[in-house]
């Protein structure tokens, strides 16, 4: 599993107009070459009647999985261009369908390419990007009258509360990256004098949202 890598926020849309042209980006997370496949075929199937619907998407840890599709458009003005933008921002796990109604006016290859690409950049944009990182829930118990203090701490902190419980005593899920896992342990000990029971819980991938 990758310690971190960047993907995109949400599924999204997002329609921009060149020389008449409308250009709809549709975009989605997808973890599998099937998923992105049937992401791909339901937006052609919604959008029957475009012009165009290209589409490109990169999937794997290492991009094993990459392809790109002109649907009509001149070889390699659409569907190249759609999957360089995701290549550029280095974002994985990421399809995109380019749906184009054309406006009468004749692009070109090279106003084709940056058309394409442009639509692609703008979605990225307006869906959102974010880093999703690698770590260990821990579970911190504690006294109640060490509640204030660590969580203020906490909150001040590069950490990320993920949950608090109010049980018999005080239990805060906190999102560790697995290379902070031992000095985050040693500064709960230090900050309750050791008064508080430190337990491991599930890696996860906390989403942390990315500016570029």
């Amino acid at each position: 599993m990758l310690s971190k890598y960047l993907t995109v926020k949400r599924t999204g849309e997002n329609e921009i107009n060149i020389q008449r042209s409308r250009f709809i980006a549709h975009i989605k997370r997808a973890e599998t070459e099937n998923e992105a496949q049937e992401f791909i075929q339901a937006i052609k199937k919604q959008h029957w009647d475009a012009t165009h619907n290209c589409s490109a998407f990169l999937i794997g840890e290492h991009d094993q999985i990459q392809k790109a599709n002109d649907d009509g458009e001149p070889s390699g003005t659409a569907g190249v261009p759609i999957l360089e933008v995701l290549k550029k921002r280095k974002l994985k796990d990421t399809v995109v369908v380019i749906t184009r109604y054309f406006g009468g006016i004749k692009l070109g290859a090279g106003g084709l390419i940056r058309a394409y690409g442009k639509a692609t950049s703008e979605g990225l944009d307006a869906v959102g990007i974010v880093e999703r990182r690698l770590t260990q829930v821990i579970h911190v118990k504690i006294d109640y009258t060490w509640l204030g203090k660590i969580e203020k701490e906490l909150r001040s902190s590069e950490y990320t509360i993920k949950e608090i419980h109010y049980l018999d005593t005080v239990e805060i899920e906190t999102f560790v990256d697995e290379s902070h896992v031992q000095s985050f342990n040693d500064w709960m000990v230090e900050l309750t004098n050791g008064q508080c029971t430190l337990d491991k819980g599930a890696t996860v991938y906390l989403e942390i949202d990315f500016c570029r």
